[in-house]
């Protein structure tokens, strides 16, 4: 687990940075609206902003646990588990109703995160006591939180209002039609070589600030991922991109299990990280609690899936396999586990393990202080696979993925593999590599292939008989289609704003 002593240099920038402490960056005072008492004046202002905009990593339910529960529960990774809460079992059956509150919250905090940095952006310049440097680095790091957020907001929903001024509450302003698609990954991607250009590619030799702060490699990274997901790809511009961030200094961690065991964050691989702090209410994650394994006695969310164990196994993957997922028969108290699994052990068979999404490993009661990853060297380096291998370069694509592989002793994947082999096993790879990282349902959206690995999953719940498992029920996939690929617009933004219109299906 880290030690707080790590967070005394949080904040500390290079010499000619305004400095602020860690508690600081962390209160979630930011600016976010401007009154005669509260204006963009001074430095201390925009740091002040600044940090604001950072804090919704920690304020939100969408990056303390949702993003995972979209990406993982909505795919082939995970079960909903919490004794199927309807919420996480529609996303995981893809019926979810525009009414749920939890897609609501989620659009909200989202664009929450937006609107502290439209207002930093529109006010930056009239801020006369930073060095040109800070005022650059400010709208870099504004830039990139806002298309970081803008990204999540359509690869989820598609295309949705583009607010890029935050000044007004005026309705005829703020009741904007849906743009479509291609012109939000396009101010994506225009924030996102605002940043590059204006990010350094650190802030000093201080790893607890370069892994948490908006940087040169992070912009990349995210300029990769935009240009690989949205519908209008372009994967040389991938290949591009991932290239800048390969040879930008980051390495792969020599153990896979090590970027996991709280103990060795801020690490070469790692991009971006939220920092939580273990014990501290306003920067801890009570997402941690919601996965771990039972140390309150109640069932858990993000169950892994008999299909991820499966894939797990059918590649003798034990490395990412023992760190990912934790199989339990007792809580930690030593008692039994106290409730039947639907999936795995409908019976409380004492004898048989439930698996626990086991990423971070220290729930720490409800105030953990493992962080979570939300940009990493290995995700680069297989997409970069993937664009090698849709551009034609199969052999090279296959050399890439390999060095992934050869990190968890895994065999080589034989260069004589078709196109259409190489991706299948480049999506496995990711599907192994980023397990409960939120990643999944993007990469089926992306390849292609999320209609199709849904309606043809086998996995099935059992009812318990006179002490035996039941006749297998198969769980229902029928209702994955590509309308469902994304999430309703919330009923409640429709009905404050006439000029937004729902997804189709829903």
């Amino acid at each position: 687990m880290k030690n707080n002593i790590l967070y005394k240099g949080f904040l500390i920038l290079s010499i000619s940075i305004v400095s602020f402490s860690c508690q600081k960056f962390l209160e979630d005072k930011p600016k976010t609206s401007l009154t005669t008492g509260n204006s963009y004046s001074t430095a201390t202002d925009a740091e002040a902003a600044l940090n604001g905009c950072y804090n919704i990593f920690y304020n939100s339910d969408y990056y303390q646990w949702e993003y995972v529960m979209i990406g993982d529960v909505g795919s082939d990774n995970a079960y909903p588990g919490g004794n199927n809460e309807e919420t996480f079992f529609d996303y995981n059956r893809h019926i979810l109703p525009p009414s749920n509150h939890h897609n609501y919250v989620n659009w909200g905090a989202l664009y929450r995160g937006i609107s502290r940095s439209n207002i930093l952006l529109d006010k930056i310049s009239s801020i006369t006591d930073l060095t040109s440097e800070r005022k650059n680095q400010i709208i870099g790091e504004a830039s990139f939180l806002r298309a970081f957020n803008y990204y999540q907001l359509v690869k989820t929903w598609g295309g949705v209002p583009l607010e890029l001024s935050s000044n007004t509450a005026d309705p005829a302003v703020t009741r904007k039609a849906r743009s479509t698609e291609k012109e939000v990954y396009d101010q994506i991607v225009k924030d996102l070589e605002v940043a590059a250009a204006n990010l350094p590619v650190n802030y000093g030799n201080i790893a607890s600030v370069n892994k948490v702060r908006a940087t040169k490699g992070a912009a990349n990274a995210m300029l990769a991922k935009v240009w690989a997901q949205r519908s209008d790809r372009d994967y040389a511009k991938v290949i591009t991109y991932c290239n800048a961030v390969i040879g930008g200094g980051y390495a792969l961690s020599a153990n896979y299990a090590d970027l996991f065991d709280g103990a060795h964050y801020f690490n070469s691989e790692s991009i971006l990280e939220i920092p939580f702090e273990e014990g501290n209410w306003s920067a801890s994650s009570w997402g941690v609690e919601l996965y771990l394994a039972p140390e309150d006695g109640w069932q858990k969310y993000c169950v892994p899936s008999k299909n991820l164990v499966a894939a797990y196994d059918a590649e003798g993957d034990n490395v990412r396999k023992n760190a990912n997922i934790l199989f339990m028969t007792k809580d930690v108290n030593g008692d039994p586990i106290s409730w039947p699994d639907e999936n795995w052990n409908p019976c409380q068979d004492y004898s048989v393990g439930i698996p626990f999404n086991n990423k971070q490993k220290h729930a720490g009661g409800w105030a953990s202080g493992d962080d979570y990853y939300l940009l990493r060297l290995a995700d680069i380096i297989l997409l970069k696979a993937e664009a090698q291998n849709e551009t034609g370069a199969t052999a090279a694509a296959i050399a890439t993925l390999n060095t992934i592989r050869a990190r968890v002793g895994l065999s080589a994947v034989s260069s004589s593999l078709s196109q259409s082999a190489a991706k299948a096993a480049i999506l496995n790879e990711r599907r192994l590599e980023l397990a409960f990282e939120g990643q999944r349902w993007d990469d089926l959206v992306r390849t292609g292939t999320a209609v199709s690995t849904m309606t043809g999953l086998n996995e099935k719940t059992y009812s318990c008989v006179a002490s035996l498992p039941g006749s297998p029920v198969k769980m229902d996939y029928s209702h994955v289609t590509l309308q469902t690929t994304i999430l309703p617009i919330p009923q409640l933004e429709i009905d404050a704003n006439p000029n937004l219109k729902q997804n189709p299906g829903y």
